[in-house]
């Protein structure tokens, strides 16, 4: 079905991963259209609770083809606004996703590839993965890349990485926020996620979606009557709805939820 991504489905976690290990899994449109379809259709398959987004190979994502750098030298203004649409769409519907998250990160990752992880709700990463924002060393911009970017390290540690283009560690990664845990190696880093997935796994899969959509809609707003009336209702939607009148009785009776047992 897909040329450059695989998908599947394990026990409630979906898998997508990143298959061009022989070219560092670079983006190029094919891979941005299909990783924007392979999340649609995991994030709407009813059995799958949890995303993990992975990729194959030594790197986890080293940016741009150059390939495609190549054609949009030569591009028009206009197809190049589309592909830069594009891949602002795959990272909006990384963000957007209603299922939990999950970066899966090995190897070094680049440009936009830093981008995928900062979209991600969680992020893990071995001790000797790198990252680097080198956009702006070659005149260019981690634009569509930014809001993520900014929501995960914050504007000082951006306005660092971003205006220096400098290289930084798994470890640099976990002090400034990109990622939640690091782990000495792969073997590791799949134990990690599992306890994680496992987690996740216990919680209602619509209360989370929840979660996610009240973090988006009050990103960056003041606290004001607005903003307190919006956590009003969501948290009165939540409790009048079945799964969250399910986790209510189990709590009240000292049960597991039925979606847990």
């Amino acid at each position: 079905m897909y040329q450059s991504i695989i998908t599947e489905v394990d026990d409630g976690v979906g898998i997508l991963t990143l298959n061009r290990a022989d070219r560092h899994n670079v983006l190029d449109r094919t891979l941005v259209a299909e990783m924007t379809a392979g999340l649609l259709d995991l994030d709407s398959a009813p059995e799958v609770r949890v995303i993990v987004l992975s990729s194959a190979g030594r790197s986890f994502c080293a940016g741009t083809d150059p390939a495609w750098v190549r054609e949009t030298i030569n591009g028009t203004p206009e197809d190049n606004l589309q592909d830069n649409r594009d891949l602002a769409r795959l990272l909006a519907t990384l963000a957007g996703t209603n299922k939990p998250t999950i970066a899966r990160v090995q190897g070094s990752a680049s440009g936009i590839g830093v981008g995928l992880i900062a979209a991600c709700d969680i992020a893990f990463t071995t001790y000797d993965a790198s990252f680097v924002l080198n956009e702006v060393r070659y005149g260019l911009l981690p634009a569509v890349a930014a809001p993520y970017l900014a929501a995960a390290l914050g504007e000082r540690h951006c306005r660092y990485y971003m205006l220096t283009a400098e290289r930084f560690s798994g470890t640099d990664a976990y002090r400034i926020g990109l990622v939640h845990e690091m782990v000495p190696d792969e073997e590791q880093l799949d134990e990690a996620i599992g306890e994680t997935v496992e987690a996740l796994l216990k919680n209602g899969v619509n209360a989370m979606g929840a979660c996610k959509s009240l973090l988006r809609a009050l990103g960056g707003r003041p606290l004001d009557a607005a903003a307190m009336e919006e956590t009003a209702q969501s948290a009165t939607v939540a409790q009048s709805g079945t799964e969250g009148r399910q986790g209510m009785l189990a709590l009240v009776e000292k049960r597991k939820p039925e979606w847990a047992e």
